[in-house]
């Protein structure tokens, strides 16, 4: 079976159950477990927090021992997080739980992308990276589709039946992924730092903007459906217009989008044009108070995100070393724990608090950070090129003392 098939097929079956359990939990958590709120969000955000730790270590461990292995390990590990809420009822057990499933969850998605990056080239990685993130929106919208019914029902054997749905998708996804060629570990370098990424000065600069601009998140999920209802005179149901046009519209057309992105060059000029795109949605949005308006500002939004995308993966996986995807798409991932946890807190003060100031200061944001994306990676290739440089040296020495078995090749950018 053609492996980006299969790395597909695992994708649709682990979203179907996040839709799921994105829709149910909150619910869950409060009615059934009977945690209040604020545990609820503190427990989240301890293990989101770990979550961001975690993702770098187990990242390395994926490209020493190899990235399907410990994919499919981790698999198993994420459905065995969902499986303990099915048992827990305290809030210490609740923040264990969700520790095990952050951390597995961060550390799979860096093992998967370290998975890609060693089965598919690196001209079309960005390409497939594209079809996945079409993938898991449509799975997303299905397993969303099977919380609602849950919701309907509202009754604790509908929302422990939604929570063994995502346990079994987790699990059905590790066997899937054990269907793909493996691909072969890389021994450690001897005298190189374990975690090299976190002294890549310019790989985390470029971790730093992109979590700036990945506050589309939140913005999506919390405070566009709070502006809508509070602030804008549009009806309650705009809220799911916005939320199934940007699902749609990802599902259909970031494949699209994802096919003009071809190396650095055009992945940073993307990216600067997202800031700027992104800009401009939250202008609308600021003096939108109809649902055309709203739409159309969410069309914007949703442009910004798919051009965002398509730039960020390209760049994410050029600027890591062969060798070491697992560790850099770990630390790059990082950005979507951190936005998950900060964002939230941010642009509710910034946005809901401020009003259409906030809605600028926002935009700016994105603008500033897409337009520092370019220098950035020129940074990353100046280092990248510094480093072979001091690598061609070094084996040229080691040549010309006829020690050429203890030769260390220097790790070619992807």
């Amino acid at each position: 079976m053609n492996p980006r098939r299969v790395l597909t097929v695992a994708q649709l079956t682990s979203s179907i159950g996040d839709g799921a359990y994105i829709v149910t939990s909150t619910l869950y958590f409060t009615r059934i477990v009977g945690l209040s709120p604020f545990e609820i969000g503190l427990g989240l955000t301890i293990g989101w927090a770990l979550g961001t730790v975690a993702g770098v270590p187990l990242g390395n461990l994926a490209d020493r021992r190899g990235p399907r292995g410990v994919a499919v390990l981790l698999a198993v590990a994420t459905g065995a997080g969902v499986g303990t809420f099915l048992v827990v009822r305290s809030f210490p057990l609740f923040v264990l739980a969700v520790c095990l499933y952050a951390g597995a969850q961060s550390g799979l998605s860096a093992a998967q992308q370290a998975l890609l990056a060693g089965l598919v080239p690196p001209a079309e990685r960005t390409r497939v990276r594209a079809v996945l993130q079409s993938t898991l929106n449509a799975g997303i919208a299905v397993g969303a589709g099977l919380g609602a019914l849950a919701l309907h029902f509202d009754t604790s054997a509908a929302y422990l039946t939604v929570f063994a749905v995502d346990m079994a998708s987790y699990l059905v996804a590790a066997g899937v992924l054990a269907l793909v060629p493996a691909v072969a570990g890389v021994p450690a370098v001897k005298g190189e730092p374990r975690l090299a990424v976190l002294r890549d000065r310019p790989y985390a600069a470029i971790t730093l903007l992109n979590t700036v601009m990945l506050l589309y998140r939140p913005l999506i999920s919390l405070v566009l459906p709070l502006w809508i209802v509070q602030r804008t005179d549009a009806p309650a149901w705009t809220v799911s217009a916005v939320l199934v046009l940007n699902t749609v519209c990802v599902v259909l057309f970031q494949v699209r989008v994802a096919r003009r992105v071809r190396d650095l060059a055009s992945a940073s000029r993307f990216v600067r044009l997202a800031g700027l795109v992104l800009f401009a949605s939250c202008l609308v949005f600021s003096q939108g108070h109809t649902v055309f308006v709203l739409l159309a500002a969410a069309l914007l939004l949703v442009l910004g995100e798919m051009m965002l995308s398509s730039g960020a993966w390209e760049i994410s996986f050029g600027l890591a070393p062969a060798g070491k995807q697992g560790q850099y798409q770990g630390f790059f991932g990082t950005g979507t724990a951190i936005a998950r946890m900060a964002g939230p807190v941010l642009l509710t003060s910034l946005v809901i608090g401020w009003g259409t100031p906030g809605w600028v200061v926002l935009g700016a944001l994105f603008a500033a950070a897409g337009a520092a994306m370019t220098p950035a990676v020129r940074w990353g290739l100046l280092e990248a090129a510094k480093t072979q440089a001091v690598g061609d040296h070094e084996d040229a020495g080691e040549g010309h003392r006829g020690t050429g078995d203890h030769r260390v090749e220097q790790p070619e950018r992807g």
